[in-house]
């Protein structure tokens, strides 16, 4: 059985971490253990696919490029963050680049790598396994709004989800690699659009 509660975003003084994977997340609660004031690490319950390499480093307050692109990102976190790479994989196949961003610490969120995707590829998702409302979508989404308007797709839940396997849940929730791809598809439609820097 699985479940995907929301991650609480809105926890002043608390620090928020999502890992995408086991090895993020012992990095995480080490970190936890040394860092000041509390703090909120939310883990998924389905097995998660391994990304970080032997030797990976995790950084509070940093986000990670996984992937390297030039025509949109995909900014995840998570269990997320392998579907996004998922995505791209499948994207780069049908001529589009895909940078992928894995944002594991949302609060303190990293702004600089939020703006200088949004200046770099002109267009942005955002995956997560977490209410489109209040989740990482928002806060990217408040980000580009003060800094770099772009096109911006979310790939979230629309309603809280239930109980059940989680990789049907996944499914019926549109959690997916091809959500992620076609909403990727959909920003890079609008770039140049109306009001768009892009």
């Amino acid at each position: 059985m699985a479940f995907f509660p929301p991650v609480p975003v809105s926890l002043p003084g608390f620090t928020l971490v999502v890992p995408a994977d086991a090895p993020e997340a012992v990095q995480a609660v080490q970190t936890a253990v040394r860092a000041p004031g509390p703090f909120y690490i939310r883990l998924g319950r389905p097995e998660t696919p391994v990304i970080h390499p032997e030797g990976y480093a995790f950084h509070l307050g940093r986000a990670e490029v996984l992937r390297e692109g030039r025509d949109a990102t995909v900014i995840a976190c998570g269990l997320m963050v392998a579907r996004a790479l998922y995505a791209a994989e499948g994207l780069a196949e049908e001529g589009l680049s895909a940078r992928v961003l894995n944002v594991a610490t949302l609060q303190p969120l990293d702004e600089k790598a939020i703006i200088q995707a949004a200046r770099e590829t002109g267009a942005v998702v955002t995956a997560e396994e977490h209410l489109a409302h209040g989740g990482l979508g928002s806060l990217v989404a408040q980000v580009l709004g003060r800094n770099h308007p772009a096109p911006l797709e979310m790939v979230a839940l629309k309603d809280y989800a239930e109980s059940g396997q989680a990789e049907e849940l996944l499914e019926k929730c549109c959690l997916t690699p091809q959500a992620i791809a076609d909403a990727v598809k959909r920003a890079v439609s609008r770039k140049g659009g109306p009001g768009n820097k892009a």
